[in-house]
């Protein structure tokens, strides 16, 4: 029998109160999102660590910090999920907000760029793990009738972080400089996580809105392919190294879009600042998109469609390096990267199934993870090599081409 009246949120009846919960899952993972803002932090570490500590540092140091805060964000992910029906979501988020706010307090007082690497990269990142699932399995389950939209909605504050944080990171980072701007990120993301989290719980056993004609147990989908029958399929490599090519390609531009933008086609820093906020927009916008259409043209052609995109706006700025290819390009390169933390998660649901579906993104996501070491250091090794960010994109380009293999191996049934 299931429960359709007397559950209530904040004092609205749960149809109409579990909105709410989107709402603050929105805000919390805009916090958490403002790793996508690192480009904006790229320039004034590199001056705080030359010239006021002395320390001479590569452009490759300095993205360091952003690959392995995403690459413990994307191994903390999977491992939080068993827990939040234990713990429940309230404490989970709790928990990855402190430890996410700790990360970035302990950053500010880094003396070495190593220092950086495990109080910003590890802590933070394995904070920003731990709490990024939590929103998005609440709105999974008080909107069976609507789960794809409250899912893009939570996950939207994310992508579209840098939107806000980049605009506000180099406004305080003049005000109070690098570190200064590291303490106070932190500060509030413990505060505000910690009351955002208070109202956040599961539906009552049994659960549905009124009008929905499902049941919670249908609504959550059966099993079709465990784990372990995932990894022996073709279509999970396939997926995987899509996944990861689409990952490499969009973390790389989001860790140096504000560099490529002064040095390559000589971007004043303000506007620069500006330009990462606005390609956020299309990082937040890519997921409804892309999702939708996965739904519509099947995820093997969606693929096809991000790489044709990655690879062409690629393509494009190695040729023509001027401020109005930029600005296309990286605007392409983010939102093929919001597209692809769509495409991931409905293609693993579409071909493997949702009963087991934790486990079997969880290890998908782990592509994430390898994109986001891969691609900010090839983009650091190219400019120590070269001098400049400008060969990154010829490469890019090839990776694409690579994908667009792979894609054709990520048959249906």
């Amino acid at each position: 029998m299931t429960d359709t009246g007397n559950t209530r949120i904040w004092g609205m009846e749960a149809e109409k109160g579990r909105w709410i919960l989107v709402f603050l899952g929105m805000v919390i993972n805009l916090c958490l999102g403002t790793v996508y803002s690192w480009s904006v932090f790229v320039g004034p570490l590199t001056e705080y660590f030359t010239k006021t500590l002395g320390q001479a540092v590569t452009a490759s140091e300095i993205l360091m910090p952003f690959s392995v805060f995403l690459a413990c964000f994307a191994i903390a992910m999977p491992l939080t999920g068993k827990y939040l029906d234990i713990s429940g979501p309230r404490k989970i988020i709790m928990a990855g907000g402190i430890l996410t706010g700790l990360g970035w307090i302990l950053a500010s007082f880094s003396t070495s760029v190593l220092m950086l690497y495990i109080l910003y990269g590890v802590i933070g990142g394995l904070g920003v793990g731990i709490a990024y699932g939590a929103p998005v399995a609440v709105a999974a389950r008080w909107f069976p009738d609507r789960r794809g939209f409250a899912v893009g909605l939570v996950l939207l504050g994310f992508g579209f972080s840098a939107f806000i944080t980049a605009n506000l990171a180099g406004l305080l980072i003049g005000m109070t400089g690098v570190m200064g701007t590291f303490r106070i990120f932190g500060i509030v993301f413990v505060i505000l996580t910690l009351f955002l989290a208070i109202p956040f719980r599961f539906p009552p056993s049994g659960w549905t809105p009124k009008g929905f004609t499902g049941s919670a147990a249908t609504a959550r989908s059966s099993c079709s392919i465990t784990l372990s029958e995932m990894v022996r399929s073709g279509r999970f490599y396939a997926l995987w190294i899509c996944y990861f090519i689409g990952c490499l390609a969009g973390l790389m531009a989001i860790s140096i879009s504000k560099p490529v933008g002064s040095e390559v086609v000589g971007i004043e820093a303000a506007l620069g600042t500006m330009l990462v906020g606005f390609f956020a927009i299309f990082n937040g916008g890519g997921r409804p998109v892309f999702g939708a259409l996965t739904d519509k043209i099947n995820p093997r052609n969606t693929a096809i469609v991000s790489f044709l995109l990655i690879g062409g706006a690629s393509i494009l700025l190695a040729s023509i390096p001027s401020v109005p290819v930029y600005i296309i390009a990286f605007a392409l390169l983010w939102g093929c990267l919001g597209g692809w933390l769509a495409i991931a998660p409905a293609s693993t649901a579409r071909f493997f199934g949702t009963g087991d579906y934790p486990r079997c993104y969880g290890v998908i996501f782990l592509a994430y993870g390898a994109g986001a070491i891969a691609g900010p250091q090839i983009a650091g090794y190219i400019r120590d090599a070269t001098g400049s960010y400008l060969g990154v994109f010829p490469v890019v380009a090839v990776l694409a081409f690579i994908g667009i293999i792979a894609a054709f191996f990520m048959k249906e049934k």
